[in-house]
């Protein structure tokens, strides 16, 4: 089973690699090469746009230091998985279960090596939208994986499973958006502390803080439907 994962706005600057590493062999090299000439060499209002900030950040995805991918991200739900406190055979398995959508890197596993980069979701790199490269380059890509996808909608432009299992997070009956991000965390923390690798283990495992009170099921995907316990 692998599980995707949006990636995060927030990310650690520094790392303790020196270069990229993916365990996906596809074509990033001319969308890369296109964010580092407008980063060199755009114009200020160009790269405070790729960005999405209202300063300039010292970004040279070329030459600066790498981490790993899920210690790279440190928006809330990566808050909730707290990877680096996990022992080190739950971090084995998030390094081999985990893969995440970057709008600039595209799909990576856990322990991809990335730099420090900045580049606002839905933003178009030069005249490439990332969505539209990667989306024909993801087509085969898991298709012999059962697959947990646990990413915000929009990162099915980059790629829809032919079929996954979702979840939804509500509260006293309405949808949360802020507390999916956590429970997302909490949800992958908990699939790695267990070591479920497999739908039927899912099916089998309750999540602490959280009720399974629906499950819709549609041609492509089941959706489970949880509720948010704790307070």
């Amino acid at each position: 089973m692998k599980i995707l994962f949006a990636p995060s706005e927030a990310k650690r600057s520094g790392g303790d690699h020196q270069k990229m590493q993916f365990c996906f062999n596809i074509d990033r090299e001319t969308i890369l090469q296109k964010y580092d000439e407008i980063v060199k060499h755009g114009s200020k209002e160009a790269v405070l746009k790729l960005f999405g900030t209202k300063e300039l950040l010292d970004v040279d995805i070329f030459h600066t230091p790498t981490l790993k991918a899920v210690r790279r991200y440190t928006g809330v739900a990566y808050e909730y998985l707290d990877y680096d406190s996990l022992y080190p055979l739950y971090q084995e398995f998030i390094d081999e279960h985990l893969i995440i959508f970057s709008n600039l890197f595209g799909p990576l596993c856990a322990k991809d090596l990335i730099p420090f980069y900045k580049l606002k979701q839905g933003e178009v790199v030069g005249d490439i939208k990332p969505e539209k490269l990667y989306a024909p380059l993801c087509k085969n890509l898991l298709q012999d994986e059962e697959i947990l996808d646990l990413r915000a909608g929009y990162y099915e432009k980059f790629y829809k499973p032919n079929f996954s299992l979702k979840m939804k997070f509500i509260k006293n009956g309405k949808v949360v958006s802020h507390w999916a991000k956590a429970y997302r965390g909490k949800i992958l923390r908990q699939i790695a502390e267990n070591q479920i690798d497999s739908f039927k283990k899912l099916r089998d495992f309750s999540f602490e803080g959280l009720r399974l009170k629906e499950i819709i099921s549609k041609k492509s995907e089941e959706i489970w439907v949880m509720e948010i316990e704790e307070h």
